[in-house]
C-alpha cells in the first residue's frame, strides 16, 4: 500500500505542476507583448480619451460658472457702492463741470485734475491735498493749478468752484453740491 500511496503522490504532484505551467503560460500569453498590446489603440481612441476629455470639459465648465458668478457678485457690489470706492478702482477719469460756488466733496483716494476755470481747496487740517504733479502739498484756501493732478488722502476735503465754468477730470469717489 505504501507503493500505491507513493505513486499517487507523484502522479498528483506532476498533475499540479503541469496545471501550474499551463496557467502561467496562459497568463503570459494574455499579458500581451509589443505586437499584442494589453490596451488597444481603438479602445484609447473610442473610449478612454473621450471620457477624459468629457471630464476635463465638465470641470472647466463648472469653474467658468464659478468665475462668472464671482464676477457678477463683484459688479453688483460695485454698483451698490454707487460705482465708486469700496476698494474698486475706477480706471477712467470723469469730466465734471461745475459753476461758481458749487462744492465737490472728495473721498479718500480721489484724484482731481483742473482743466478749465479756477477752484479753491478747503479742509479742516493741513495738508488739504497732495499735488502729485509736483510732489508737494496744497493747504486749505489755496487755488488749484491747471493741469496738476491732486489726490485726497484724508476725509473732509472739498473743492469750491470760483469761476463761472470749472471743468475737472475726476477719478474716484466724489459728490457735488
Amino acid at each position: 500500500m505504501k507503493r500505491m500511496d507513493k505513486r499517487w503522490t507523484i502522479w498528483l504532484g506532476a498533475l499540479t505542476l503541469s496545471a501550474a505551467l499551463l496557467g502561467s503560460g496562459a497568463a503570459l500569453a494574455a499579458g500581451g507583448g509589443q505586437n499584442d498590446p494589453l490596451v488597444t489603440l481603438s479602445y484609447l481612441n473610442q473610449t478612454a480619451i473621450p471620457q477624459v476629455v468629457k471630464q476635463v470639459e465638465d470641470k472647466v465648465a463648472a469653474r467658468q460658472k464659478e468665475l462668472e458668478q464671482a464676477l457678477a457678485d463683484q459688479i453688483n457690489q460695485y454698483k451698490q457702492q454707487g460705482g465708486q470706492g469700496g476698494g474698486a478702482v475706477n480706471a477712467t477719469y470723469t469730466l465734471v463741470t461745475m459753476s461758481s460756488g458749487q462744492v465737490m466733496s472728495l473721498d479718500v483716494g480721489c484724484e482731481v485734475l483742473l482743466r478749465v476755470g479756477s477752484a479753491e481747496v478747503r479742509a479742516d487740517s493741513s495738508p488739504a491735498l497732495i499735488d502729485l504733479s509736483s510732489g508737494g502739498t496744497v493747504n486749505t484756501g489755496a487755488s488749484l493749478t491747471k493741469n496738476h493732478l491732486y489726490m485726497s488722502t484724508i476725509e473732509g476735503r472739498t473743492i469750491t468752484a470760483s469761476a463761472s465754468t470749472v471743468k475737472l477730470l475726476v477719478r474716484g469717489g466724489y459728490s457735488v453740491a
